[in-house]
């Protein structure tokens, strides 16, 4: 399931940052791109975040689309990376994840104090049941590898 999750991650920063990339290609004020998108969502406009995310996109030059595009796509490299391990049951993965995971609780319970909304306790309960989740899978392997090497030195008699 947590494939899955960074799977789909992977695919939202992809979609995000392609139909970024075609309103760039048809040369569309960033600005005016930037108001439709909160008006298509229902986003209010007179919001403090709305409005700095309409100044940020007023703001983006060339080199900065490009940067921001790169990074996106980098992203989601790593997302889906991280997938395929989880997926293929990788011990690589499950370190990635709990690390990447983990990132990002101390922006979530920020986010938390400064602001309580039920999304805010969704995706921090649901990212920290993640990061337990495969933190109990490593220990448990790792436990399961400890015994069985002290089996096996219990055998040869060592």
């Amino acid at each position: 399931m947590v494939a899955v999750i960074e799977f789909l991650k992977g695919l939202l920063v992809v979609c995000a940052g392609l139909i970024f990339l075609e309103v760039i290609r048809k040369d569309y004020d960033l600005e005016d791109a930037a108001q439709n998108l909160l008006y298509y969502l229902h986003i209010d406009p007179d919001r403090r975040m709305s409005q700095v995310f309409v100044h940020a996109a007023a703001g983006l030059m060339d080199a900065n689309v490009k940067l921001v595009l790169a990074i996106a796509f980098v992203y989601a490299a790593g997302r889906f990376l991280e997938a395929y391990g989880l997926w293929r049951q990788r011990v690589w993965a499950e370190w990635l994840a709990i690390i990447s995971g983990a990132v990002y609780l101390p922006f979530e319970l920020y986010k938390l104090i400064t602001k309580p909304t039920t999304v805010h306790w969704l995706i921090l309960l649901v990212n920290l049941a993640i990061v337990i989740y495969i933190a109990w899978v490593r220990w448990d392997d790792i436990c399961a590898r400890r015994t069985a090497r002290r089996m096996r030195l219990a055998e040869n008699g060592d």
